[in-house]
């Protein structure tokens, strides 16, 4: 068959069954070609060391979990190194989940909103009780943690009426959702300072996930492209704008990677209390 026949038998196929088009869009390599056609840029941002982030050799994360869906330790240890550059910090998240990622910066930021759907929005949506009964495990009951219920795509940013210092993107990972998000941050969250972090622009530190990738670029202006970058051995993408005055020493990415830096880890075993 020859790559035309092919083509107008797939674009048939699809016709008859739209949610096809769905397979095709969440195929990796569609969005690796996406994004080296529209860009140029298919081998991911600019690699920075963590250490360049965090200014000081012992990075801390507490609480860990180390379960299905969550962060990394680095992940979570690039978010607090980042609430300390700034005085009081003021952070907004978008994905709760167990909470391990608010309930980590609240111990180093002054406030901290995190939004997510509502248990009745979840339930709604056929999601188990064992899985909506997971969420906010570690930031409930947080003084300085705000809960806000909602979803993303219809939740009011510009009502917040407020800027916020560090801002987490880790909400559904599609490339529509993540540039809905983005856009909305950029245009009613941020300031000039504002440092923002996407989760998940890698499957894991040495595999990019350019779905998420193209939905950053899509929802950025393309000036703030160049202050884009891949921390090293995580999977966050971080937006770091030229009101920082900051020069960073830059790798390309590869995989696989050779590190530049190892880490040692002592780990405690907390229980956790279960609800009477």
């Amino acid at each position: 068959m020859s790559k035309l026949r092919k083509a107008l038998h797939a674009l048939g196929l699809i016709f008859r069954n739209p949610a096809l088009l769905n397979r095709v869009l969440s195929d990796p390599g569609y969005w690796k070609e996406y994004v080296k056609k529209k860009f140029g840029m298919q081998d991911g941002f600019p690699i920075v060391g963590i250490d360049q982030l965090s200014g000081e050799p012992t990075l801390s994360a507490d609480p860990l979990t180390f379960l299905d869906g969550g962060s990394l330790p680095t992940d979570i240890a690039l978010l607090r190194s980042l609430a300390a550059w700034f005085k009081e910090c003021v952070y907004f998240e978008i994905g709760t989940w167990r909470g391990e990622s608010v309930a980590n910066v609240a111990a180093v930021a002054k406030e901290c909103f995190t939004l997510n759907l509502s248990d009745k929005e979840m339930k709604e949506r056929g999601i188990s009780d064992a899985y909506i009964q997971a969420h906010r495990l570690f930031s409930s009951g947080r003084k300085n943690i705000t809960h806000l219920s909602g979803d993303s795509r219809y939740f009011d940013f510009q009502g917040l009426s407020r800027k916020f210092d560090l801002v987490f993107i880790d909400g559904d990972h599609h490339h529509d959702f993540v540039k809905h998000d983005t856009e909305q941050v950029i245009s009613h969250l941020v300031h000039e300072k504002s440092i923002i972090v996407w989760h998940d622009y890698a499957y894991h530190p040495e595999e990019l996930r350019h779905e998420v990738m193209a939905a950053i670029l899509d929802g950025l202006p393309a000036q703030m492209h160049k202050h884009l970058y891949h921390v090293a051995q995580t999977k966050c993408a971080i937006y770091i704008g030229q009101a920082w005055n900051r020069e960073f020493i830059t790798g390309t990415f590869s995989s696989p990677a050779r590190p530049e830096h190892y880490f040692s880890m002592d780990m405690k075993l907390n229980r956790i209390k279960k609800e009477s």
